[in-house]
């Protein structure tokens, strides 16, 4: 009896045990529910929160965008992301799709002037690149926008290309720039003849500058980048129709590697030394005044171009011209010297194109690595007989007889004793138009050039049908002899440099002008377009083509310029 009582109470408290415990975890789950749900309520209300705050937020940059863009664009808003797409345009003007023709036309932005667009991409590395451009036409396709090489290289990074470029277009107006401070990326921009009008010449080519941008200027077959550092009255300006002051700062940092296309420049009789690599050239300058040119012309005096190097067996070539060419080379230059070992030069009485300015000089390494020095020297001219040269008597009672050998006038007395001599001592040259007369060991060392008749020491010939005869290739496509492509690149080649009888600019020769009143005034195809521009008339006002300023003044004016 006692046993089944004990059991049942036993029972009783184990199952009391259980309920407790069922409660108390009933309790605890509940409690847990409660807690999540108020966490989860909470979590709700702060997402809430957020996604309010950052609507509110985005508003207030819509606003204040718009607020910008309404400022910026003079009351005109107007602002696409488009595709980029590269083609080949000068300058900075963009081509947009038909659709903008048509936004920009409802809003009137075409009442308004010239227009401005500021270009913007998102880099990967966080940074934004900004840049502004005017606009070409309205023919992209929906979706894209054409850019310059101008524009493409101030937005994009060719180190770090972007699968799909975005460009953000955004309408915007630009004042008038006043003022703007450019900076080359290395020495040898300020040589160039008239480099602001090099620069005049380029920036009509643009409707706008921005900080920071890169614009790049060629002259023949060189190129500069010039690196935008300040600009006035805003960090962004028009440059249509305006005038600028341009100031031009050397570079702060000169590469390691200096440029070929550097002018050192040359005092009259300080030798400068130099070391030139094989197949490249090392650049000087020196200039003359009028006073020396008259004494070169009136035979007093001679200018003297030298280069003595080591006597090895490496060799150098000596290119000398007169700006603007620039960088004489073996294509291109007015004077040369192809001598084995050192050279000079001689510019005397008889050189036509002698004229007073600046001159440059090339050092080309023709043959291993050269150490030379070069000097640039004024040296009177010496008169009377040569050195080594025979006096002639001036007396006239003397009778000579022609040497059958030698072809000189012998005293008649003396010419058998002569003849014999001569003939056993004495060759003369059998190649035609040569005739020089050469002691008898001398004789194996005179060849002539089979191809020029050019007379030649052996040493030389390998130098001379290398320099002289080897075909070389023109830009415009044309191969030609030595000889021959310096008279075509001077003369005849359309990518020679002349001087715009209008913009004063060296520009590329081109082609015959299109027009044919063009072509007989002697204008080449960049004359003809340039020339086309119209300017005031200083006596009347009247808009008139800078080609026809003369006609009209000698037609309307009686004036003849």
């Amino acid at each position: 009896m006692d046993f089944e009582l004990r059991s049942a109470r036993e029972k009783l408290e184990r199952e009391q045990r259980e309920r407790k415990e069922r409660a108390k975890r009933k309790l605890e789950r509940e409690k847990k529910a409660k807690d999540a749900a108020i966490k989860q309520r909470e979590a709700i209300e702060a997402s809430q929160r957020a996604r309010r705050l950052d609507a509110i937020e985005a508003q207030t940059k819509a606003d204040q965008h718009m607020q910008e863009s309404l400022i910026a664009g003079g009351g005109i808003v107007f602002e696409r992301v488009l595709q980029a797409v590269p083609f080949q345009g000068i300058g900075d003007k963009i081509k947009l799709p038909p659709s903008c023709f048509t936004e920009l036309s409802d809003q009137g932005a075409f009442d308004k002037g010239p227009l401005y667009f500021e270009l913007s991409v998102d880099c990967r590395d966080n940074n934004k690149k900004t840049t502004h451009s005017g606009v070409l036409e309205f023919t992209a396709e929906d979706g894209t926008v054409g850019l310059p090489p101008h524009v493409w290289s101030n937005l994009f990074s060719a180190d770090n290309p972007m699968d799909v470029p975005l460009v953000q277009i955004r309408y915007v107006r630009l004042p008038k720039g006043s003022y703007a401070k450019l900076q080359p990326d290395n020495l040898g921009f300020s040589d160039l003849p008239n480099h602001k009008a090099i620069l005049e010449t380029i920036l009509r080519q643009h409707a706008t500058l921005s900080m920071d941008d890169v614009l790049s200027v060629s002259y023949g077959r060189v190129s500069y980048k010039l690196q935008v550092l300040e600009l006035k009255p805003a960090s962004s300006i028009s440059v249509l129709e305006t005038d600028i002051e341009v100031d031009i700062v050397s570079p702060e940092i000169v590469s390691d590697q200096p440029s070929q296309h550097v002018l050192r420049p040359l005092q009259f009789g300080k030798p400068e030394s130099g070391t030139v690599e094989e197949g490249r050239y090392d650049y000087y300058k020196f200039t003359i005044d009028d006073s020396t040119v008259e004494k070169v012309v009136a035979g007093s005096v001679k200018v003297i171009v030298k280069i003595d190097v080591e006597k090895d067996r490496a060799d150098t070539d000596l290119y000398v011209s007169k700006h603007p060419i620039l960088f004489p080379s073996l294509n291109q230059h007015e004077w040369s010297s192809h001598d084995v070992g050192s050279k000079t030069l001689i510019l005397g009485s008889k050189e036509r194109g002698l004229t007073s300015g600046t001159y440059s000089i090339g050092v080309y390494g023709f043959k291993g690595t050269v150490e030379y020095k070069v000097s640039v020297l004024v040296q009177e001219s010496s008169g009377g007989a040569k050195i080594g040269e025979r006096a002639v008597s001036s007396s006239s009672d003397v009778d000579t007889v022609e040497c059958r050998n030698c072809k000189h006038s012998i005293p008649s007395r003396s010419i058998a004793l002569h003849e014999v001599y001569c003939s056993r001592h004495n060759v003369v040259c059998n190649h035609p138009g040569c005739g020089i007369v050469l002691r008898v060991e001398e004789s194996k060392n005179h060849l002539h050039c089979e191809k020029c008749g050019q007379a030649l020491q052996p040493i030389e010939m390998e130098k001379h049908l290398k320099v002289f005869h080897e075909p070389l290739s023109c830009g415009c496509g044309v191969v030609l002899e030595k000889v021959q492509m310096v008279q075509h690149q001077a003369r005849d080649c359309p990518l020679r440099l002349i001087a715009c009888r209008f913009c004063g600019d060296m520009v590329e020769a081109g082609n015959a002008a299109v027009d044919a009143r063009d072509r007989m005034r002697g204008m080449s195809e960049h004359e003809s377009t340039c020339g086309s521009r119209t300017a005031p008339c200083d006596s009347c006002g009247r808009s008139v083509m800078l080609k026809d300023m003369d006609i009209h003044q000698i037609a309307v004016h009686g004036k003849s310029s």
